[in-house]
């Protein structure tokens, strides 16, 4: 299916600059066939999910909200942790940052994916509820689902958007991309945002490199709007502030994207400072990649680049407010404690810091053994982290001092996620460098998800 025509668009009053003709994006197929364990095989899918969305729905999202700011005011950490309950849910080698669990708006179900393509909903004692394998087997997923009601919705490297009953697994629609198309979408490894009866989320397309953001109907999956501006693999996810009226998105190119909301006009973009080489039309610059999601509050955004440096934008016009400078990559997700008014950001040089929003300033930085690559999560008292070394951290925000942390079997790079007292994340695969002749395969561990609880 192509895009939606323009007589559509100017209907809405939407800014159409971009060419909408360009992308073929995702026909909601009520066909397609998934193989999986919870009895989605061969079944009749419905094109329509009976007006279910009108803007009033539960809502769960990654990073707890449209703003992306991965904090949770009322969630407590345990002065002490376990391991509860583990399963294998990752085993690609592929080094982006892993999907992070989402709970069901009521917390009685957790939503994992897995970069096999297998999306799996667990109790919170860790009964399995339903398994679900997708076609997105190359490379899986990598964002996170956003859950409305009891649908969740997931973007995978096929290039294809799932919607799936969260009760049972079934599918309800999924999108279909071109197949051999190089207009089609390549991947859509964003986790999609929703917000009053639309879904927003981030594709990306083949050489020469580069991504458009989506307005999409939950009914249907059918796209509404478009803008294919982006450049250079666009893999953060959408972040919407409802209080300055603003869209973000960031991408390889090391560009931040704005558009007015919900007109959705474009309103402006800012690109981070680099030396590298340039491609695409001189649109991609390897050293600046954005590849976390903008954290946004009081009128700002908040976002890491590859140039080493994180900067907080005026969310008015983009210009910068100030910058911080780690001297290695940073591509995590910030968090930000809206209450303390305080910035957390990890980077590859292996702390994590916290910065005063206004200045900038630095208050305090752990060292934490790794790369820090996933999203960080902040509660009432503590800062969770995953890191290169193979542990979960949980560092306390007012001082950094490292309250416990917990090793696990690989890298831990998606949020830990608190809920009722538990903490649930998950870790890449473990691949060893000894090859086996036999197999003729190398040796590797399952990345797991997991499930924390307090000692008692």
């Amino acid at each position: 299916m192509r895009s939606p025509n323009r007589d559509t668009v100017s209907e809405r009053g939407c800014d159409r600059s971009a060419g909408l003709s360009r992308r073929r994006l995702l026909g909601a197929s009520a066909g397609a066939a998934a193989a999986g364990l919870a009895g989605c095989v061969g079944v009749d899918l419905p094109t329509t999910l009976g007006g279910r969305f009108d803007g009033t729905e539960d809502v769960s999202l990654f990073q707890n909200g449209l703003r992306r700011l991965g904090y949770y005011p009322d969630e407590t950490v345990p002065e002490s942790v376990s391991v509860n309950w583990s399963f294998p849910i990752n085993a690609a080698d592929h080094t982006a940052a892993k999907s992070s669990p989402v709970p069901t708006p009521d917390g009685e179900t957790i939503v994992f994916a897995g970069d096999t393509g297998k999306v799996c909903a667990y109790a919170p004692s860790g009964d399995l509820q339903w398994a679900t394998q997708t076609d997105a087997t190359e490379k899986g997923f990598h964002g996170s689902a956003a859950i409305v009601g009891d649908v969740a919705f997931i973007g995978g490297y096929d290039g294809d958007l799932y919607a799936l009953d969260t009760e049972s697994g079934d599918m309800v629609w999924r999108t279909r991309s071109e197949d051999g198309d190089l207009d089609g979408p390549l991947a859509i490894g964003s986790s999609p945002a929703y917000h009053d009866g639309s879904l927003y989320l981030i594709s990306e397309y083949a050489p020469p490199s580069s991504g458009a953001l989506w307005e999409i109907d939950p009914e249907t999956g059918e796209p509404t709007w478009s803008d294919d501006r982006i450049w250079g693999q666009a893999h953060p996810s959408p972040t919407i502030d409802l209080e300055t009226g603003r869209i973000l998105a960031g991408s390889n190119d090391g560009v931040v994207y704005c558009w007015e909301y919900p007109s959705l006009e474009f309103a402006w973009s800012f690109q981070a400072d680099a030396d590298g080489e340039e491609q695409a039309g001189g649109a991609f610059r390897k050293g600046a990649q954005i590849k976390g999601t903008v954290a946004a509050h009081d009128g700002y955004g908040y976002v890491g680049s590859w140039d080493g440096t994180f900067y907080c934008l005026d969310l008015e016009d983009g210009s910068e407010e100030w910058s911080f400078e780690t001297g290695e990559v940073i591509m995590s997700n910030p968090a930000v404690d809206t209450d303390a008014d305080v910035v957390y950001m990890g980077s590859d040089d292996g702390y994590v810091y916290a910065l005063d929003p206004a200045s900038g300033e630095e208050l305090w930085s752990t060292d934490v053994g790794g790369r820090v690559i996933g999203a960080l999560t902040v509660t009432a008292e503590t800062v969770l982290v995953g890191s290169y070394d193979s542990h979960l951290y949980a560092l306390d925000k007012e001082t950094g001092d490292r309250r416990w942390r917990v090793r696990n079997r690989g890298r831990v790079t998606s949020a830990a996620v608190p809920v009722d007292g538990r903490i649930y994340y998950a870790e890449r695969a473990v691949f060893s460098n000894y090859y086996d002749d036999d197999t003729e395969t190398i040796l590797e561990e399952p990345g797991h998800g997991y499930c924390l609880v307090g000692d008692e």
